[in-house]
């Protein structure tokens, strides 16, 4: 009997162990790139076959085909861009034809790479069609405009040795080793389950279904490379994982780590995750309402439809060489104490459906507020409270903006005697004056310095977050995507809360407590925020203060009431 496809061996990229440690040594006279988190994830999947046919990043022509219609140059189906980004400078310093050595954040060599391509890509282009939108609202278009570098490089890979991972060894695996897995237990078909999210009920009632259906044994294959911002860390989720395996039968259900930088394109993003899937030996596939959908749009809309990632998935299912099991959103029906299908309920109006959104979870867990047995496991409910104890017992920011002089510092102090006087938790205050002598000393005020300088009490202050205590930040932070970095980097760990110092340039300047706005005025200050450089006023904050003819102590007050409001303090 020949092999099946599905379970037969596929092609990788590394070089056998002899040839690698040749490689070791050569590559110390080659230029060095220093790898991305985001590219860790795409070499590994590029070199243990995971994206296969790929054999290295894509090439100009590649990556053209790619964005516009889905498909490399020599027409095989390939949604997703997969290029390595680099800086200008590094860019400008290699040749095509070069060899080039990436190596991890460490600085441990991973693969060599030859040049064929560089080029700056067209990134409004690229939003537009793989997105659907240049909207920076989606994290990945966020990615693309304010973290990748601007010059992409393409060519072949060669594979030295794996990303190393010290978590959950045990539970990843590669293409091939999932494939030997299958052959060596007699498993003919495998329906994957691909999750960002720890599983409640709902969800093993659906991946239940799903197998059955497609009589296939059952693969849940969680991403934990990178997934949306804000989500649950993975280390929370493989534990819900793992306290979940035991409810499903051990003969037929596997469980493996896929470690996947997510670009939460819904439909385009379903059709790769799908070729993954393949690649990994499986034959079914399971794509669910709003597959890998980012949420809102800057208008507040969905970005994808429900089932937009269904049908074009179903458009090349052939292709892909995965069969879709779809999916229905499940719901729990209260008199007949199960989950259903929510568009197969016939008697609708003579039931209760209950249902729990993430937002709601979300809210009971910051609250601790009761989750319903019929929702979840309490495994699962232990394990999340673990990682997301109530607000008032979190750790959080506020991050005071505004002009100089508008009386940011002076509300901040304030509220940090307030929450000091309240007690609980260890309240430090990163005013910009502090910070700029015991973080920045040697930075200037150019817009760059200006950055690095609130990413670094951005970085302060989400540790201290995650430790649990209140970090009050005061500096002028005048661009919009700085703050929204540091607010990504803190919400992984806690609340962020952004108070808008509403008082005006005018006002600020008629202040002028330190003399600075009369020494912009003369010129003696070059890039002052609100005469020669600009302030772009916060959109949404969760707080917007007026201080003018209002006395400190009240404002320090209107953010305290806040922080109740929110949770973050006991009232």
């Amino acid at each position: 009997m020949t092999m099946l496809s599905n379970l037969a061996p596929i092609p990788e990229l590394y070089v056998s162990y002899d040839s690698a440690q040749k490689l070791k040594v050569e590559a110390a006279d080659l230029k060095s790139w220093d790898l991305t988190p985001r590219q860790i994830c795409d070499l590994e999947l590029l070199m243990n076959g995971g994206f296969n046919p790929l054999k290295g990043f894509l090439s100009e022509e590649d990556y053209n085909g790619v964005v516009e219609n889905m498909r490399l140059a020599d027409g095989t189906l390939w949604p997703m861009p997969i290029t390595l980004d680099v800086s200008e400078d590094f860019a400008a310093s290699l040749e095509v034809g070069e060899d080039i050595a990436l190596r991890d954040q460490e600085g441990v060599i991973l693969g060599t790479m030859t040049i064929s391509d560089r080029w700056t890509p067209n990134k409004a282009r690229e939003a537009e069609k793989v997105f659907g939108a240049d909207d920076d609202a989606h994290p990945a278009v966020n990615y693309l405009h304010n973290t990748a570098g601007p010059i992409y490089l393409g060519g072949p890979i060669t594979g030295i040795q794996q990303p190393v991972h010290y978590d959950f060894r045990a539970r990843r695996d590669t293409p091939n080793e999932l494939r030997a897995f299958f052959r060596k237990v007699g498993w003919r078909r495998v329906v994957a389950f691909q999750t960002r999210n720890p599983l409640h009920r709902a969800h093993q009632e659906l991946t239940f279904r799903a197998a059955k259906e497609a009589q296939a044994n059952l693969l849940i294959h969680p991403v934990v490379g990178m997934t949306k911002p804000g989500d649950v860390d993975h280390f929370t989720r493989v534990r819900c994982y793992e306290a979940v395996l035991d409810k499903y039968p051990a003969a037929t259900t596997g469980m493996s780590l896929l470690n996947l930088a997510m670009r939460m394109a819904g439909p385009r993003e379903a059709v790769w995750h799908g070729l993954i899937r393949a690649n990994h030996g499986c034959t079914h596939f399971i794509v669910g309402r709003d597959h890998a959908g980012p949420g809102k749009n800057s208008a507040g809309e969905d970005f994808y439809g429900p089932y937009d990632a269904q049908d074009l998935f179903r458009e090349h299912q052939d292709e892909i060489g995965i069969e879709m099991v779809d999916f229905k959103h499940m719901v729990y029906v209260q008199e007949r104490a199960q989950y259903e299908p929510n568009d197969e309920i016939a008697d609708k109006d003579d039931v209760t459906i209950l249902n729990i959104s993430g937002t709601e979870l979300r809210r009971r867990l910051q609250e601790g507020l009761e989750i319903p047995e019929w929702f979840s496991f309490p495994e699962v409910v232990t394990e999340l409270r673990k990682t997301r104890p109530p607000r008032s017992k979190q750790g959080f920011t506020v991050f005071f903006t505004g002009f100089s002089g508008s009386g940011k510092s002076t509300i901040a102090n304030a509220l940090m005697v307030k929450l000091m006087e309240m007690g609980g938790r260890p309240v430090t205050l990163l005013d910009g004056d502090i910070v700029r002598k015991n973080l920045s000393s040697e930075l200037g005020f150019s817009k760059e310095h200006r950055d690095l300088n609130i990413r670094r009490i951005g970085y302060v202050a989400s540790e201290i977050t995650k430790n649990g205590g209140i970090a009050i930040c005061a500096p002028i932070a005048p661009y919009a995507t700085t703050r929204r970095a540091v607010r990504e980097d803190i919400e992984a760990f806690g609340a962020f809360v952004e108070v808008h110092v509403a008082t005006s340039i005018e006002e600020c300047e008629r202040r002028d407590r330190k003399g600075l706005y009369k020494l912009a005025r003369e010129g003696k200050i070059k890039e002052f925020t609100g005469i020669s450089d600009p302030y772009d006023v916060p959109e949404n904050p969760e707080l917007s203060v007026e201080t003018e003819n209002v006395e400190v102590d009240n404002c320090a007050h209107q953010v305290l009431l806040k922080l109740e409001s929110m949770g973050l303090v006991s009232a």
